[in-house]
């Protein structure tokens, strides 16, 4: 049940499922040592020059570009990159980055679905896109009991997903695990909270959730269990962020 500081009238929650309730530097290498293959009489030869030992894993997120990354916290140990496929795909990938003392490390790559149109930089409530950007990763929930997940986890027969998807899907079970992604929202509350600062014409609601097997309306479908081993991946003391986005924006 919700704890009382996070319960949300059931008038906005229904509203919230209508409307959007899916709604560093680079290496460098140096060159071979100075001096030609005979040393002059009585003058040391000079010492090679060291070479660099290659990266065990790369020092910004691999297929992010300089604006991206800016965005990324520097405190940031944790990122789900999710991926789209096109600008104007539903289709996706997803996969957690942990920050090493080597640099970004990989888990394995997850196919998702995201929105039905693709992806915009400036998602509106109804659009049928994904947001693109990078957003915080703190709060969790669901219908089912908490999978093991770090994160605070507000249980609730509110995470109910009546109806079927865009390819005539069932959305049962779609919300029995959520993660808020922290766009439009107030992170450290339940996902079910409705609160908007950047105003409600400008949605909300984007998780990550249960795949359905078809588009969503904004936000990101997983299989069930890779979510369940996602929410337990995620560390709140490492300040995980989801980065998302079509490939190509991600890259700029």
């Amino acid at each position: 049940m919700i704890n009382p500081v996070h319960r949300v009238p059931a008038a906005i929650v229904a509203v919230s499922f209508l409307i959007a309730g899916c709604g560093g530097g680079t290496a460098e290498t140096l060159g071979p040592g100075a001096g030609g293959s005979q040393a002059r009489q009585g003058v040391a030869k000079p010492a090679p020059a060291p070479t660099a030992s290659p990266e065990a894993a790369p020092r910004r997120l691999p297929g992010i570009g300089p604006k991206t990354w800016a965005a990324v916290p520097s405190r940031t140990r944790q990122a789900v990159v999710v991926t789209g496929l096109g600008k104007n795909s539903p289709r996706s990938t997803v996969v957690l980055y942990e920050r090493t003392e080597a640099g970004w490390e990989a888990g394995p790559s997850r196919p998702a679905h995201n929105a039905l149109k693709g992806w915009t930089d400036h998602h509106r409530a109804g659009d049928l896109r994904s947001p693109i950007g990078v957003f915080g990763l703190t709060d969790a929930g669901g219908l089912l009991p908490d999978p093991g997940t770090r994160l605070p986890y507000d249980r609730s027969g509110a995470f109910t997903s009546p109806g079927t998807g865009f390819d005539g899907e069932s959305l049962a079970g779609a919300f029995d695990y959520v993660v808020a992604v922290n766009y439009n929202r107030r992170p450290g509350t339940t996902p079910l909270d409705w609160t908007r600062p950047l105003g409600p014409s400008r949605g909300g609601g984007i998780w990550l959730h249960v795949d359905h097997g078809g588009p969503t309306h904004g936000c990101v479908g997983l299989r069930e269990g890779a979510l369940k081993e996602l929410m337990r991946d995620l560390d709140p003391d490492r300040h995980p962020v989801v980065v998302m986005g079509d490939a190509a924006s991600l890259a700029r």
